[in-house]
């Protein structure tokens, strides 16, 4: 693959350096592209250098301390602890995911049959909501009288 076919979202570039600079500040074209280019290099060396690691412990899948051990070895450690906390929290939310999807998995009832009773308690709500506008409505009526 060559790097000038792979590239980064300019408007999440954007919003991450609009969130960074002083609001004083602006950032031209020019700018942002030389960001981008030099993220795509970033990611592209760690990525190299992370599958070295993975290679050293005759692994096929990059896991999260090959990427952590790439970084000492660029010299990024100041990186590190952020980012052992956002694995942290990564971990905290798939498990909740796995917890809830096993609920369902768990639950006996059919995908198709889930979905109905979703529907129903959708259509319970909304009716429920029309109810709550209309005596809403009728008591509007009655304090304006």
């Amino acid at each position: 693959m060559d790097k000038d076919d792979v590239s980064l979202p300019k408007a999440t570039v954007q919003k991450l350096i609009s969130e960074i600079l002083d609001n004083d500040l602006s950032f031209n074209k020019d700018a942002r592209e030389i960001i981008i280019k030099s993220g795509i290099e970033f990611l592209m060396i760690l990525s190299s250098m992370s599958s070295e690691m993975a290679e050293n412990d005759a692994k096929k899948t990059i896991a999260p301390e090959h990427v952590l051990n790439a970084l000492r070895e660029l010299e990024f450690e100041n990186f590190i602890p952020i980012l052992e906390k956002v694995l942290v929290e990564f971990k905290g939310t798939q498990k909740i995911r796995e917890r809830r999807d096993s609920k369902f998995k768990n639950s006996g009832l059919s995908e198709e049959e889930l979905l109905r009773q979703q529907e129903e308690l959708f259509r319970k709500s909304r009716s429920r909501l029309q109810q709550t506008g209309t005596n809403e409505d009728k008591e509007n009526i009655k304090q304006e009288q």
